[in-house]
């Protein structure tokens, strides 16, 4: 019997909350000195599956890249336009809740939501997000797009490891379920 599939979020954060500016810049999270790739290829192995909101597929796109840089990961864009599947993405046109469900409960690796946002919140408040591991960057922004959003939901979370990336502060939690 395979584990169960965990819904992880995996990203970077300002020491007040945010995940970007308002105008979507990322420009103050590369400013902070790293340690290598502060974790990020070791948490990538534990992934077979990536979810986006289109917002953040959007964005990533904008960024003058030719295709997602997810290879042989499974990639799936929620969105209630309809798109035509690309080569490397699904577009998905159903609840995703449901959606996300139907995966946990099929074998493979563990499943990372990219981003913040709407598809963040309605995972937290579905209780759906098993996991945070948050970089904290020695960054204050004053104001931006914060990773969690006002809402009619708590959860009580776990610490199961803490490190440092030189000037990033790594902190993996596990939400209580």
């Amino acid at each position: 019997m395979s584990k169960k599939r965990k819904v992880v979020l995996f990203i970077s954060t300002s020491l007040d909350g945010y995940i970007a500016t308002k105008e979507e810049s990322l420009d103050w999270l590369f400013k902070v000195e790293g340690d290598g790739d502060n974790g990020y290829s070791e948490f990538y192995e534990t992934i077979d599956t990536i979810l986006f909101g289109k917002k953040t597929y959007d964005w990533v796109m904008k960024q003058g890249i030719k295709e997602l840089p997810y290879k042989n990961k499974e990639c799936y864009v929620f969105t209630r336009s309809p798109n035509d599947d690309k080569e490397d993405v699904k577009f998905i046109n159903e609840d995703a809740v449901n959606f996300t469900k139907k995966l946990k409960n099929q074998e493979g690796k563990n499943i990372w939501i990219v981003g913040g946002g709407e598809l963040l919140h309605s995972f937290l408040r579905e209780k759906l997000v098993d996991e945070l591991i948050i970089k904290i960057a020695p960054t204050i922004l004053g104001k931006g797009i914060p990773l969690f959003r006002e809402g009619d939901y708590q959860l009580n979370l776990t610490l199961k490891k803490m490190r440092n990336f030189n000037q990033f502060v790594e902190l993996h939690y596990e939400i209580e379920k």
